[in-house]
Formats: structure tokens, C-alpha cells, sequence
């Protein structure tokens, strides 16, 4: 998070009945929508990810019916659950999380549903867990070429700010995401962009909860329809400097040049060490990595004690290997991974991989040499 974000949200609290905070929510919208690439709707919502989740489901489903819930990583299964939870009847496809999806088998499946049975397609575009990057384009066209009516709901949580998303252009019909990670602010907003057609299927719903309804948040009579009451002051002086510096400043299309040369720096980086040691990317193909997260897989015990030891001797932290394994199993000590989305630039990323380098060579973990010159040579532009 930029310290300009966080410098704009420490300030006494705004009047919520006039004034400023009032005046920018038109910019605000109009900008949100710019970054999800959409000319549609957004409902911001005070939650994280999976109040975004659970409304993306109570706008446009009822209890009893069908979703098709696409799964390849911890993230996919947990939208599932919540779809499970709110009674919907909940059909998993899992791919796994060793690979990407399967296009002609959902294909094959949404043909031998003639009746339009499901409702919702749900997907995550980026599942943070396992850092799989998927293949939304391809799947608008495998529903298209089945010729299903299903709503196509995508999970960007992850992605939306680091990796190209493009709601309107690519066909998705509801995109949740939230206010940490890509858009650069302390967690506790949520946001839903929703289609006309995914407007339109609301209004066919007997019953909406009041709270999570987006009607009133996306067209609100007054300011405080926006959030269903008191407005989250703060995140939203935050989430209006975010978005000067991603879209009035740098300009979305070069944030996610940014986030993909910094991501193929970590994976050049990734690629020397591999040829002196354990350590492996979890995505091989990199048309389907992430360009905010990389998964890595080292061996057990090597990749708490790599993690533990960075924490406690250089302050750096790396992420835990969330979901690859059962957390009581042993081969959970095994995997981690590098965040680089949202405010990382050159310096932050060449850093972190030298702090990774030091742990191995503290912790005589056999590795290959020559990462910190690959990655130099990639956020140079000669790789």
C-alpha cells in the first residue's frame, strides 16, 4: 500500500451528509469502472472478498438452483461452499491444482444441459492459492459455442490491478473483487460489477437481502444507499487516491505492463535457482501464471524454515503455500509465495529476491546461481 493511500485516509473523520466525501463519488464510480473495464454497474460493498462473493449470488440466484462452480485452487472450492450455504445446488468441476481448465469438457457439459438448468457459471480469474491464471476469453467461448444462457460470475480478487481483466470486451457478467491487493488499500471494501443482463435476472428474484441488494448501491437516491448506511469514510479517501495513481496517472494498460515484467523478473529469478536445486514454480506454463503471486514449491521442511527465517532476520515475509496440501500434512512445510501485485515496483522485487537468496545460502539450500542477474535483466527490458 502507498504510503500516499494510507496518508489520505489519516485524516479526521469526513462529514458523511455533505461535502467532499459526497462530491467525489461520481469519480470514484466512473474510475472503479475504468479499471474493471466496464461501462456497466458497481456496488461497493463494506465487506472483504467473500461478502463480495455472497452478493454476487443473492443478486442473481435463488435457493435451489443450479451453479456450476469451476475449481483449481483453494479460492474456487471456498465460492463454491458459500454458494453451498446459501442453499443453491452447487456442481463442482475440478481441475485440481496442478492444472487449468479443461474448455472442451465444460463445453461438453453445458451442452448436455438443454434446459438451461445452470444458472451460474462461477470462476476465479486469478486463485490466489495456487496462482493459476485462467482462461477467461476462452471460457465466454465455450459457453457461447454451447449456446448456454448461464451468467458467466468471475472472482478477481487477485487479479483485478495487476493482471488484464476486460469485463465489458470478454463477456463476464458479474466481476467481484476488493479494495486490497491490485487497488493498493487496507482490506474492507468489496466491490461487484454487474452486466445489464445480470441486472436483469435480479429483477426476476421473489426475495433480495436488503443488505447485499445492488440496486440501491449502484443507483442510489442518496449517499448512504451506496454502502446500505454508514459509509466506510476512510477506505474511500484511500480508494480515491489508489485510483489517481492507477488510472489518472500511470494508466491501467501500464500498471499491467508493470505487473507483468515484475512478475517475469520473479520468474527468471525462479528459473536459476531451479537449476541448482529443489525449487519449482507451481504454474509451469507461463501463459498461465499469475502476474501477481507465484506459487513455489522447495521440499519440506525447507519452506517454512525459508519463510521463518526471512521473517525473523530480514523482515520479509512471504506467503504460506495456502491450500496446495492439507495443513496437517507434513509436505505443507513444503511450498510459499511471492506476492507482487498492487504498489511493487523494480527495487521492492530485486529486494525480495535477494533477501530469498540470502535465506537459501544461510540455510545451505542447494540452488542454481544467476537469478539476481536474470531478474535484472528482465526489469532492464533485455530479457
Amino acid at each position: 500500500m502507498p504510503d500516499r493511500v494510507l496518508n489520505a485516509m489519516h485524516q479526521p473523520a469526513p462529514n458523511i451528509y455533505t461535502g467532499a466525501l459526497l462530491d467525489m463519488m461520481d469519480g470514484l464510480v466512473a474510475d472503479l469502472k475504468a479499471v474493471a473495464r466496464t461501462r456497466h454497474h458497481v456496488a461497493i460493498y463494506v465487506s472483504n472478498g467473500h461478502g463480495g462473493w455472497e452478493a454476487s449470488l443473492v443478486n442473481t440466484t435463488a435457493p435451489g438452483e443450479k451453479v456450476l462452480v469451476l475449481v483449481n485452487g483453494m479460492f474456487g472450492q471456498g465460492w463454491a461452499n458459500h454458494a453451498a450455504g446459501l442453499g443453491l445446488d452447487v456442481e463442482i468441476m475440478d481441475f485440481g491444482k496442478n492444472a487449468g481448465w479443461d474448455l472442451a469438457r465444460i463445453e461438453m457439459r453445458l451442452r448436455d444441459d438443454p434446459k438451461g438448468e445452470i444458472r451460474n457459471i462461477l470462476c476465479a480469474h486469478v486463485d490466489t492459492s495456487t496462482s493459476y491464471k485462467n482462461d477467461v476469453v476462452g471460457l465466454r467461448k465455450a459457453i457461447d459455442e454451447a449456446g448456454h444462457d448461464a451468467l458467466l460470475l468471475c472472482d478477481c480478487i487477485a487479479s483485478m490491478g495487476c493482471d488484464r481483466f476486460e469485463m465489458d470486451a470478454w463477456g463476464v457478467d458479474v466481476a467481484v473483487t476488493a479494495c486490497q491487493k491490485g487497488l493498493m488499500v487496507p482490506p474492507g471494501v468489496g466491490l461487484v460489477f454487474f452486466s445489464d443482463r445480470a441486472a436483469e435476472r435480479q429483477k426476476n428474484l421473489k426475495q433480495v437481502s436488503p443488505y447485499w441488494n445492488w440496486v440501491p448501491r449502484a443507483n442510489p437516491e442518496g449517499f448512504y444507499q451506496f454502502f446500505n448506511g454508514t459509509a466506510p469514510t476512510h477506505h474511500l479517501l484511500g480508494l480515491r487516491e489508489a485510483l489517481n495513481m492507477i488510472i489518472h496517472e500511470e494508466g491501467i494498460e501500464n500498471v499491467w505492463k508493470r505487473h507483468e515484467r515484475l512478475a517475469r523478473a520473479v520468474w527468471a529469478a525462479c528459473d536459476a535457482w531451479a537449476t541448482g536445486g529443489p525449487l519449482e514454480m507451481h504454474v509451469p506454463n507461463p501463459d498461465q501464471r499469475s502476474h501477481a503471486v507465484t506459487g513455489v514449491s522447495i521440499g519440506a521442511p525447507t519452506g517454512t524454515a525459508l519463510r521463518d527465517w526471512l521473517t525473523e532476520n530480514l523482515g520479509v515475509t512471504l506467503g504460506i503455500g495456502l491450500g496446495i496440501v492439507p495443513a496437517g500434512d507434513p509436505e505443507w512445510h513444503g511450498h510459499f509465495r511471492i506476492g507482487h501485485m498492487g504498489h511493487v515496483n523494480a527495487h521492492m522485487v530485486l529486494g525480495t529476491l535477494g533477501a530469498i537468496e540470502t535465506g537459501m545460502q544461510a540455510l545451505n539450500i542447494p540452488h542454481g546461481p544467476g537469478a539476481l542477474a536474470a531478474a535484472s535483466k528482465v526489469c532492464a527490458g533485455r530479457l
